[in-house]
């Protein structure tokens, strides 16, 4: 018999409908599932729980006890309330239970110590948790020059960072979002920057455990690009 994967659990995201099935569906993206397995990860998704936007932190961490790492993924605006902050019109796709179950994710891996990738939207997350703040609309904020969708760019990586040892100190990245990291969370430490100066990597040196945030997207061109697939196998590798 073979070794047994190491299981990455993955929120999966609500979805209105989907290709297939007749009703709302719960989704994740393939590309990132099949990152996780090209890495040599079990990708797990898990149904996101949290009642009118609450979400039982003892509940989610029994839940977690099947998962040796966790990924949290892109996907909608995070609620602006969460982070203290007024809602910006241009949010979509925002979801109060998703939302709650991934904050109440982000916290039960940062206080037991689970290895956790965070990608993009996921990012957004952890910092909001800490206690971070959040960039509502990079094209208000900074001009559309700046935004950052459908766009692949260079990536400058601090030297001595987690990010480092895997990526290097330069990447190419595929990039889709209009939201990014304004104030750091507690404990959160800026590890890449776009040339634009923009946030895209994030550690947090005194967790108990194992945590990489990045804010683009290593699923898109994981399968040609080795630095993308490093991304995930550092997170696999960590949960072994």
């Amino acid at each position: 018999m073979g070794e047994r994967r190491p299981r990455v659990a993955i929120p999966a995201r609500f979805s209105t409908s989907a290709s297939a099935l007749r009703y709302a569906a719960e989704v994740t993206s393939r590309n990132l599932v099949e990152a996780v397995w090209a890495a040599g990860g079990e990708p797990l998704v898990l149904h996101p729980h949290a009642p009118g936007g609450v979400a039982d932190d003892a509940e989610v961490a029994a839940r977690l006890e099947v998962a040796d790492g966790v990924l949290l993924p892109g996907g909608g605006d995070l609620g602006a309330h969460w982070s203290g902050q007024d809602a910006h019109p241009a949010l979509y796709d925002v979801d109060d239970e998703q939302d709650a179950f991934d904050l109440a994710v982000a916290r039960v891996c940062l206080d037991r110590g689970i290895p956790l990738l965070a990608v993009c939207r996921g990012l957004q997350v952890v910092n909001a948790a800490r206690g971070g703040t959040v960039v509502q609309d990079m094209d208000e904020a900074y001009g559309e020059m700046r935004h950052h969708r459908h766009r692949v760019h260079a990536i400058a990586v601090d030297e001595g960072t987690l990010l480092a040892a895997v990526v290097g100190d330069k990447v190419e990245s595929s990039c889709y979002h209009h939201q990014c990291i304004a104030s750091l969370g507690d404990g959160m430490v800026v590890t890449a920057r776009s040339e634009e100066g923009v946030i895209e990597g994030v550690e947090m040196p005194t967790a108990p455990g194992w945590f990489l945030g990045v804010q683009w997207h290593p699923e898109d061109t994981w399968a040609t690009d080795e630095q993308q697939l490093a991304v995930f196998a550092s997170l696999v590798e960590a949960a072994r």
